[in-house]
């Protein structure tokens, strides 16, 4: 077991998660692990889980053998020097292009986020002969983050939240970060405007990303490599008793100022 602790936050990464597959139970599977490891979850954790493993169990494998690029896919491809078979699937997963030259492709993603790739991966998806297997993020993060929820409260009675998580780049900084894409049970976005400061002045901007900073925690513990370690329970945070989503997270196209 691996634990984090951060000012009465803790991290703790569940084991005996097994290699997941399409049509899997996935709720049954992380309670067994709970089980084996003596995890026992109460109200107000929350439960951050890998998106790799959630599209994994719904199937969103795609074999890029299957794949017909399209016109606009060949151009793009031979814009960023792409397989154009990975950016026709990218087109399909996407609402417009943000950026792209050779290596680079981003696009707004149709969940509303911007992501490189259309958050489509390669790595750790299971190995076929020709390596051409990929994996696309879930239909509805929000909708799986949610049956995972309601499925914990009725087995266990006890009131969790739920974040889906993915390593997204940022514009002007290096490195990738965990983010939220899925959310249910807790508020993605916590608006403290309206509270005092400690000096007794009124915050006017604070809206917390408190979600994504679940996800960035929860990575410390997940990694980004061979760690297998897609579940992390993360205990002592007081939140509002709210079911934000991670669509609250985008923000509104006429409130972006970059693009």
């Amino acid at each position: 077991m691996t634990e984090v602790e951060r000012t009465g936050v803790t991290l703790t990464a569940v084991p005996h998660i097994p290699e997941i597959h399409p049509g899997d139970d996935l709720t049954h599977i992380i309670l067994t692990a709970l089980v084996s490891a003596n995890i026992q979850l109460v109200n107000g954790d929350v439960v951050a889980i890998a998106q790799k493993i959630v599209s994994k169990a719904e199937g969103r494998f795609v074999c890029l053998a299957d794949v017909v690029p399209s016109a606009k896919a060949q151009e793009v491809a031979a814009q960023t020097e792409k397989d154009p078979r990975l950016v026709e699937l990218v087109l399909q997963e996407s609402i417009e292009i943000s950026r792209l030259k050779p290596g680079v492709l981003v696009t707004r993603h149709r969940l509303g986020f911007t992501s490189a790739n259309a958050g489509i991966d390669r790595s750790n998806v299971g190995h076929d002969e020709a390596d051409e297997t990929v994996l696309l993020l879930p239909v509805d993060p929000d909708a799986s983050a949610q049956t995972i929820k309601t499925r914990i409260q009725q087995e266990l009675d006890v009131a969790v939240g739920v974040v889906i998580t993915d390593s997204h780049g940022r514009p002007f900084r290096l490195g990738t970060v965990g983010v939220a894409i899925g959310v249910a049970g807790l508020p993605a976005l916590w608006d403290r405007r309206g509270e005092p400061d400690r000096d007794g002045h009124i915050l006017q901007y604070t809206d917390v990303g408190v979600a994504d900073e679940i996800a960035a925690a929860a990575g410390l513990v997940m990694g980004q490599g061979n760690e297998s370690r897609p579940v992390v329970i993360v205990r002592g945070l007081k939140l509002p008793l709210q079911n934000g989503r991670a669509s609250d997270l985008i923000r509104p196209q006429e409130m972006d100022l970059y693009r």
